[in-house]
């Protein structure tokens, strides 16, 4: 299997292949309007209008997971994201990416690039503990941990990393850069 082997459903209801970005350098990210890594949106938009037009794309998978960080219909997320933060990079529907319900996409994605702590930092060291105390046992799987994580794939479709909520978009360009 292949990440394009996988689809979605794009936020206006219609079917999305993964295999229509074959060649893109791409960045998939599971979001939520009402989370404190919401101003995110900010910078992951403009991390798609630096780098669209060398065949780069974020695509946002919004999901209310996480403390029920996205309780809102489609066009309420599409709205808020389209007035708050200006984004025009693709959203899927709101989507699960983590337990038994996870998107077989997002099943994938954690398959290929595991959870290897939230990183350096006192912002990061505290958001582990957190989380530390809400997963427990589960803490060190693969699974996402909550929203904003990010996944790096190469024009081969290859998921060549991942980043926690905790990095910021600004701090992936040197990847993505290189990958371009």
């Amino acid at each position: 299997m292949s990440i394009y082997d996988y689809e979605y459903t794009s936020i206006e209801n219609k079917p999305v292949q993964m295999s229509d970005y074959k060649g893109k350098v791409l960045l998939i990210v599971n979001t939520a309007s009402k989370c404190g890594f919401t101003p995110q949106y900010k910078g992951l938009e403009e991390l798609y209008q630096k780098y669209k037009n060398q065949d780069f794309t974020i695509i946002g998978f919004p999901c209310n997971q996480f403390m029920e960080q996205e309780p809102g219909s489609e066009q309420d997320i599409a709205e808020f994201c389209s007035v708050r933060y200006g984004v025009t990079f693709p959203l899927s529907q709101k989507v699960e990416v983590r337990d038994e319900n996870a998107i077989p996409l997002y099943q994938y994605l954690t398959a290929q690039k595991g959870f290897e702590g939230m990183g350096k930092g006192v912002k990061a060291k505290t958001f582990e503990l957190m989380l530390k105390g809400r997963y427990k046992d589960t803490f060190s799987d693969s699974q996402i941990k909550w929203n904003f994580t990010k996944f790096l794939i190469d024009r081969n479709g290859n998921v060549i990393s991942r980043y926690e909520p905790t990095v910021e978009p600004e701090d992936i360009a040197d990847d993505i850069e290189k990958l371009l």
